[in-house]
């Protein structure tokens, strides 16, 4: 069974309690090797919110982890002595900083076989001066990778974004030839490692009926088409621009089976109002698997016991699927 790095998140999120409770789930176990990176004193509180029989086990390396059950086998950073629930703390993202980067050193030196990180908060990283906006930017610094995208998939949709982190306005500047093409490459990578046969990929117009020719913006003309005609010299199956407004329903009905979009709400919005609580995270490019709930940290119900741990399990889940 592949052994699966778990990232526990920012302490005063949801993260810690939706691991605990994926972990006592029926079937993970059956399915990988859970190795929990994160700090003992928080797991051990969580535990006791959710007062759940099973066994803390300090781990020093994954070699270590035997998924026996009703146990969290955890390698302890030691990055906390307190935390602070429900709320963003400068202590809480630099813990959350070491796990990913101890995450992502295990899985480059092939001590695990992917990593599944649970929620990390922007503003929490900026507490504690880190320059990433969040764990796609990190995770591409850490393994040295320039072209990477970030996937979301949730029930029949998969859709993967040419710009990620970045204002609304400053868009339109990002939507160049080569990064649209990089991006498409990115979803025949994304097919191939879900082993999706003969992908057939769509494109999402920047502009209301994909700049109608021009009339509404010509980012379509001048960067897109050419974008999705250089992919098609490649050998890649990819159609459009099509206008954002009908393409979601296309490929939903089943007709492709991806969808790049031009920025991050354009391809997340359908997305989350399908699958909100099952939606995962993956990003694409790099030379480790990692996935992710597609949610945050939710500190207005964080440290209540009521978290919804289903997206973690459907990120576990397809952690264990994907092939690189």
């Amino acid at each position: 069974m592949k052994k699966i790095a778990i990232t526990m998140g920012d302490p005063g999120g949801v993260g810690p309690e939706i691991i605990i409770k994926t972990l006592s789930s029926a079937g993970i176990r059956d399915l990988c090797i859970p190795v929990v990176i994160g700090d003992r004193v928080v797991i051990e509180e969580t535990l006791s919110l959710l007062d759940l029989p099973l066994k803390l086990i300090i781990i020093k390396s994954p070699e270590e982890a035997g998924a026996e059950p009703g146990t969290i086998e955890l390698i302890d950073m030691r990055m906390l002595n307190k935390f602070w629930g429900g709320k963003p703390s400068a202590e809480g993202g630099r813990a959350c900083a070491g796990y990913i980067k101890k995450a992502a050193e295990l899985a480059l030196d092939k001590k695990v076989d992917a990593l599944v990180t649970a929620p990390i908060s922007k503003e929490a990283l900026k507490m504690a001066g880190m320059k990433w906006p969040g764990h796609t930017e990190m995770l591409a610094e850490l393994t040295g990778t320039d072209d990477y995208a970030m996937m979301l998939v949730g029930g029949p949709l998969k859709v993967i974004l040419v710009t990620i982190h970045i204002s609304l306005k400053s868009v339109p500047e990002m939507i160049t030839r080569e990064r649209i093409l990089k991006t498409i490459r990115l979803a025949k990578k994304a097919c191939d490692m879900m082993e999706i046969e003969n992908p057939e990929i769509a494109v999402a117009g920047l502009n209301p009926h994909a700049g109608e020719a021009g009339i509404f913006g010509d980012e379509e003309i001048k960067e897109i088409i050419p974008a999705v005609e250089d992919a098609k010299k490649e050998g890649i199956a990819v159609t459009g621009p099509f206008p954002p407004d009908i393409i979601f329903h296309k490929v939903y009905k089943g007709e492709f089976d991806i969808v790049a979009c031009m920025y991050h709400d354009q391809g997340l919005i359908p997305l989350k109002m399908i699958a909100f609580e099952q939606g995962v995270n993956v990003t694409v490019g790099l030379p480790i698997i990692r996935t992710s709930p597609d949610h945050g940290t939710a500190y207005n119900i964080a440290w209540k016991g009521i978290a919804n741990p289903s997206s973690m399990i459907e990120a576990i889940k397809m952690a264990v699927r994907l092939k690189i």
